[in-house]
């Protein structure tokens, strides 16, 4: 990918496994920017963390790469938006929206972007590893513990009951007390951990939030009109992202409903090229994202020119 300093190509040391059984003050489940950012300001309050994470860093997400200039407010209060800017990146000016045809540019002003920062667009890789390295590091300083390849299988109740309505009207005011779950692809190592608060920050397919959805409403967490799909690539040298400054740009083309097509830069010449739709739409669309992708960027009167000098990063195709 972006060859500069790759320290997020190295593993982070997340210390011993707590044994099963042991308590905490707050247990978090997904090390993405939430639930770092949760985990770190937790256990600079002086709580005792249990911060799990599904995935083995470093591991990537499919995702458009802004960081907003609030989000950027916490990562430099964290302490990493030095190291962060020592990588390629690219400053968010303002957004260009389209139909494909008609375009707005919406900048933020030369004096707003002197006070507040609008934000940066970065490979995702790069900032969640950062994110989680740093929560790891301040939570187990301060008596916590940090578990990767951890899948979370069943939450905890205070009356007994785990991941089961017990149908007797309970459900609603039950008190999540903990989580079960297995650490490893083949479910090795079964875990039970116990705190008086739980926070679910795994995003969609949060084990927290899923539980909590079908155990108090025997409903599906998954709504399809209502969640998106996305596919993603990255480029380099699409036209109007070879500087490491500009605009993002949403456009919202004619060939798909209820979805957008996207172009980040990253910073060095690459860009993040991406398109999402919503799940509903997307089941009756007669094509899927990438070949959708793939028409837009070979055959769109306003794009495919921008692509003709472009390049395919290897490997890069994710959805």
């Amino acid at each position: 990918m972006l060859r500069d300093e790759c320290f997020w190509e190295g593993e982070i040391d997340s210390g011993p496994i707590p044994p099963s059984g042991a308590k905490f003050d707050v247990i978090i489940v997904g090390g993405g920017p939430g639930g770092s950012a949760a985990a770190y300001y937790s256990a600079k309050r002086g709580a005792k963390v249990l911060l799990l994470e599904k995935r083995v860093f470093p591991e990537t997400k499919i995702c458009g790469d802004a960081v907003g200039g609030r989000s950027l407010g916490f990562i430099a209060d964290m302490g990493i938006k030095t190291q962060l800017e020592k990588g390629a990146h690219f400053r968010v000016l303002g957004i260009t929206f389209s139909d494909g045809k008609n375009f707005v540019n919406v900048p933020l002003p030369e004096e707003d972007l002197a006070v507040n920062e609008a934000g940066y667009s970065l490979p995702r890789i790069r900032t969640d590893w950062l994110l989680f390295n740093r929560a790891s590091e301040v939570v187990i300083k301060n008596g916590g513990a940090v578990i990767q390849g951890f899948t979370g299988k069943q939450i905890l109740y205070d009356d007994g009951a785990g991941g089961e309505d017990p149908g007797d009207g309970s459900g609603d005011s039950r008190r999540v007390i903990g989580i079960a779950g297995a650490r490893g692809d083949e479910g090795v190592d079964e875990l039970v951990f116990y705190a008086p608060f739980t926070i679910g920050a795994g995003g969609y397919n949060c084990p927290v939030a899923r539980g909590l959805v079908k155990d108090t409403y025997g409903e599906s967490m998954l709504i399809r009109q209502h969640m998106c799909a996305g596919y993603r690539q990255y480029w380099r040298n699409v036209e109007g992202f070879t500087e490491n400054q500009g605009n993002i740009e949403i456009h919202f083309t004619d060939n798909m409903a209820n979805g957008y097509f996207w172009l980040f830069g990253v910073g060095e010449g690459v860009c993040n090229v991406g398109i999402g739709m919503l799940l509903s739409d997307l089941s009756n669309s007669k094509k899927k994202l990438k070949a959708l992708q793939d028409e837009i960027i070979t055959s769109h009167p306003s794009f495919a020119p921008r692509f003709v000098n472009a390049e395919l990063v290897e490997g890069s195709s994710r959805g």
